[in-house]
């Protein structure tokens, strides 16, 4: 309905119109001269109007104009009004209903041409006979008036067009560009989402299975050679399954981590320290300064990732030998850190997508991630968002 035209809009009212003067036009005219034959050929000539409307006039009405059918149209229009004029004068009432239809049609110029010609029938009736010459100048005057109006007429009718066609082109470029939009959201929030499924995954599950394939690979030469041990690094296997399990159900049900539950953040941090020391069997510790309080869900969700990717970095990549987790309550931020004395790494260089994406968790709370390493100096990365 929005990209209709006025016209299009406001056809009934058109209509009604082109109705009311055509039955006042035949009421006129067998009121007036219903002599035979020219009152009948005069009402069978204006009834014609509105078969030859039906078939092809109501259809150009709002179209696009061009083509050779409105002067069809038109030239249709020309010769019923000429010849029930000819027969019966009082039938040039109609014309009020035609000449409109002419700018509609068609452009400006070539309508007022056929406004012209749609008066010059009646005007040569009325010249072929005698009269006065203040009938004559009356008749010239009212001429004059009559096209003018129908010249201006023409030029409003010819600018509420060309506007109504620029509000649908416009709206339709409008509702083509919100397609665009929609469509353009659409795949940026699913690849949005992706990235996000896939960022948990690495900071969780990945991280997780890595975890069991190293416990498990410790594990096996010690099976005949110390049982103890290895039931130990099997049972951490185990933990870190099911840990895992409670991750990829969280993941599922897109709820907060599994590692924070019901306990704070430092709790989680801690039982993160103390895992990696059990499976690597390295010296940790775990510092927490400052007054620990609750934070907002999705700043505690980016610390604790930066502390399960730090941790993950470290058992995967540092063989270090002591590892330290800081974290640090300030009044306006908190700032996580993770130490190793490991073997370290060039910064610069470093291109993985868990350092990446630690970054991004970071900025989408407006935090800061730093890291500083040289190769065998270990490696410090530290998390800081406001608070």
């Amino acid at each position: 309905m929005s990209g209709e035209d006025a016209w299009e809009l406001g056809l009934g009212r058109w209509e009604a119109y082109f109705a009311l003067v055509l039955a006042s036009t035949l009421l006129y005219v067998t009121t007036e001269n219903g002599s035979w034959p020219d009152g009948p050929i005069a009402v069978a000539l204006l009834f014609a109007m509105v078969p030859w409307y039906l078939f092809l006039g109501r259809r150009l009405l709002g179209a696009e104009r061009g083509g050779m059918l409105p002067y069809v149209y038109v030239a249709g229009l020309v010769v019923l009004s000429s010849a029930a004029s000819s027969a019966v004068p009082e039938s040039a009432l109609i014309l009020f209903a035609l000449c409109p239809q002419c700018y509609i049609i068609a452009e400006w110029w070539r309508a007022s041409i056929a406004v012209m010609l749609l008066n010059a029938a009646p005007a040569v009736r009325f010249l072929r006979g005698v009269h006065s010459g203040g009938s004559l100048a009356s008749f010239l005057t009212w001429t004059v008036v009559s096209i003018t109006f129908s010249v201006f007429f023409g030029l409003w009718v010819e600018r509420i067009i060309r506007q109504s066609t620029e509000r649908r082109e416009l709206i339709e470029q409008l509702e083509a560009t919100r397609t665009e939009l929609a469509e353009v959201s659409r795949e940026a929030g699913a690849m949005a989402e992706r990235e996000r499924l896939a960022a948990e995954i690495h900071d969780t599950l990945a991280q997780g299975f890595t975890s069991i394939l190293m416990l498990v690979q410790a594990a096996e030469p010690r099976i005949d050679s110390d049982p103890e041990e290895a039931r130990r690094q099997l049972g951490l296997a185990v933990r870190t399954a099911r840990e895992n399990l409670a991750e990829a159900r969280a993941l599922v049900a897109a709820v907060p981590p599994a590692a924070l539950g019901d306990s704070s953040l430092d709790e989680a941090v801690r039982r993160l320290s103390d895992r990696l020391g059990e499976e690597l069997d390295v010296d940790t510790e775990c510092v927490v300064s400052g007054e620990p309080r609750r934070l907002a869900a999705r700043t505690e969700v980016v610390l604790l990732r930066a502390a399960q990717e730090g941790l993950a970095n470290v058992r995967k990549h540092a063989k270090a030998g002591r590892v330290e987790i800081s974290l640090d309550y300030a009044e306006t931020a908190v700032r996580l850190e993770v130490r190793d004395d490991g073997r370290g790494f060039d910064p610069a260089t470093a291109s993985g997508f868990g350092l990446r994406g630690m970054r991004d968790r970071a900025g989408q709370v407006d935090g800061t991630v730093r890291i500083v390493s040289r190769p065998g100096e270990g490696t410090s990365i530290s998390v800081e968002v406001p608070a």
